[in-house]
């Protein structure tokens, strides 16, 4: 199954496709899409849209996952990451490709074992479990991964990965 994990945000949408088999987790692809602060908001919004199209076409995941909408105390900053949202959602929607979402508690549960996990713990995780030799950065990408992670455990019925 390959697996297109995505963390929304306007300034930063980080991502990364994985293949899960069995139960091993071989990353294709991970990083980020930014979109230029200055530019007025439709383009930013146009750019993270034609970013993400890109990948679907290139890698063709099976599925994308997602994390949910929280509430930000800054609803400017939540209202600009529900746009992002919105545009990678019609992504892959108009990709015809199935999307699964998650709460930030899921993903720490599903990749740390413990659904109030320190930020550091599941970035640890994720380098662990995608067998990589560094914590992916920005954090947005290592978010991503840790949301296919999430996904894969969900999707198989294992459970929090341990």
């Amino acid at each position: 199954m390959r697996i297109l994990g995505v963390d929304p945000g306007l300034a930063i949408t980080g991502y990364g496709i994985v293949d899960y088999r069995g139960n091993s987790f071989s990353p294709v692809i991970y990083g980020c899409i930014r979109s230029l602060t200055g530019d007025p908001l439709y383009q930013r919004l146009k750019s993270i849209y034609d970013q993400l199209t890109n990948l679907l076409t290139d890698y063709r995941p099976d599925c994308l996952a997602i994390e949910e909408l929280f509430f930000n105390r800054n609803v400017r900053t939540a209202i600009a990451v529900g746009e992002a949202r919105g545009v990678l959602l019609l992504a892959a929607a108009q990709a015809g490709i199935e999307v699964f979402e998650y709460t930030p508690l899921q993903v720490k549960q599903a990749v740390a074992g413990f659904g109030r996990a320190e930020k550091q713990q599941v970035q640890y995780m994720v380098k662990v479990i995608m067998n990589l030799p560094e914590v992916p950065r920005p954090d947005d990408v290592a978010d991503a991964l840790a949301i296919s992670i999430c996904h894969a455990n969900n999707h198989s019925g294992l459970g929090a990965f341990l």
